[in-house]
């Protein structure tokens, strides 16, 4: 019976087929509250022949540790920064994911937080609730130039939003998809600091890699607009939060949006957390009712189809899959 290690909270939280499909396997499911460090990992490793996971440590010490039981590794969701994919590859452990199912959602979150952040939207709701009658003065989204860092799945959904606020958009990315920049009239930077420099917000949209921690610091900041907004609903390392907390106390950013943090969670006493021109959710960005599911139910048929040595999985990593498999490599 193959042994399987399930750590996404939001799979085990939300209600769905995916228990059911998941369950009726014969697994034995051991279920843990990630996203889990590399010393926890390093505990369960070599324990198991599946990982159906969130944002855990998948380390090069970890995944050699895991080895020779473990034979896949099912990531809920899109991103992969937490998982040594080479490390894998080296191994031979195929890593699946599940591209395509959560941009319309994140897209939303990017937007739910840049109308409460300009419109000022928590601190007036606090104060209704609190029995005072605070009328703060915001401002509109209507004409102001948003640029996008990362023009992959959810960027495009935020542009099509943008423009639906009559925005101007502007992007920067490896990739670049000239029908849908031509769609939404997309204004192409050559440069981030030349997007940085033309826009009144910040949108990430990118993924995380050894080049893109911290693309935001003290340099880009100060390449910024005053009064300028950032918004993050990418990954939280892309942000020196030292330099953003500077820039939000000289007032030359103006507000900082953000699902993501570089710790998560974040220490108690972490100044962002209560700082009067930040909002921080607490990665909630792709944790909806449609979209847990769908995510999940892509997770569990990626991790039983390879097990199971046929039907489609999605693959993140060049490893041979078994015979009758069917790959999709994105």
């Amino acid at each position: 019976m193959p042994r399987i290690l399930l750590t996404t909270t939001s799979y085990q939280d939300t209600p769905g087929d995916h228990h059911t499909l998941l369950e009726s396997q014969g697994f034995e499911i051991v279920r843990e509250r990630g996203p889990l460090g590399e010393d926890r990992m390093l505990e369960l490793a070599g324990d198991f022949d599946g990982f159906l996971c969130g944002d855990d440590a998948l380390t090069e010490r970890v995944l050699e540790r895991c080895l020779p039981r473990l034979k896949v590794i099912s990531k809920y969701g899109i991103g992969l920064d937490k998982i040594d994919l080479r490390a894998a590859g080296r191994l031979g452990l195929p890593v699946l994911f599940t591209p395509g199912v959560n941009h319309t959602t994140v897209a939303e979150h990017t937007f739910c937080l840049l109308l409460a952040l300009v419109r000022n939207l928590v601190e007036s709701a606090n104060a209704t609730r609190e029995g005072r009658w605070l009328r703060l003065t915001g401002h509109e989204l209507w004409r102001k130039k948003i640029g996008l860092i990362g023009l992959g799945r959810i960027g495009q959904e935020t542009a099509r939003r943008a423009r639906g606020f009559d925005m101007d958009v502007h992007g920067f990315g490896n990739y670049w998809p000239d029908d849908v920049a031509a769609e939404f009239d997309i204004t192409r930077h050559g440069s981030v600091d030349g997007l940085l420099a033309a826009c009144d917000i910040i949108s990430l949209h990118t993924k995380l890699t050894a080049g893109s921690r911290h693309l935001i610091n003290r340099d880009s900041l100060a390449r910024m607009p005053e009064g300028a907004l950032l918004v993050n609903t990418s990954r939280g390392e892309l942000v020196d939060p030292a330099a953003v907390l500077e820039s939000l106390e000289t007032g030359h950013l103006g507000g900082y949006a953000t699902d993501v943090m570089e710790q998560e969670p974040p220490a108690a006493d972490d100044p962002l957390l209560r700082h009067p021109k930040v909002l921080v959710t607490a990665h909630i960005g792709s944790r909806t009712y449609e979209s847990v599911p769908r995510q999940a139910m892509k997770a569990t048929r990626n991790l039983i189809n390879y097990l199971q040595g046929s039907g489609e999985v999605h693959q993140a990593n060049e490893v041979p899959l078994p015979q009758g498999s069917t790959v999709t490599l994105v």
